[in-house]
């Protein structure tokens, strides 16, 4: 099976310049885990979303790369049976004229 979640937009203290640590700003969070599913084991796609918006919301990382590997960390020690996980976190407002994002995608 495969999980996705799309768009999902939080504001969050997450950059290295002298505004970026002190407003926040917007962030929005795409994620696409594949895992072995059974009745027993499967992904509680609300609790990833908590999880996700909790770790961004106290971490307050200085990069955008930092913010995906926690992401990480946090999604795979909750659900050990994600066998691929895809993570992309776009900074949509940092410049003017495009959006700015970061993507990773993990083979366990």
């Amino acid at each position: 099976m495969t999980i996705h979640i799309e768009g999902l937009t939080l504001d969050v203290i997450i950059g290295l310049l002298d505004f970026e640590r002190k407003e926040c700003q917007r962030v929005i969070v795409d994620v696409e885990a594949d895992y072995d599913y059974s009745d027993t084991l499967f992904i509680d796609y609300a609790v990833m979303v908590t999880a996700i918006e909790t770790t961004l919301q106290t971490q307050r990382y200085k990069l955008l790369e930092e913010a995906l590997l926690g992401i990480q960390q946090a999604l795979v020690t909750a659900y050990p049976h994600i066998k691929t996980l895809q993570l992309k976190i776009t900074k949509p407002d940092i410049l003017p004229q495009c959006h700015v994002a970061l993507s990773h995608r993990w083979i366990f």
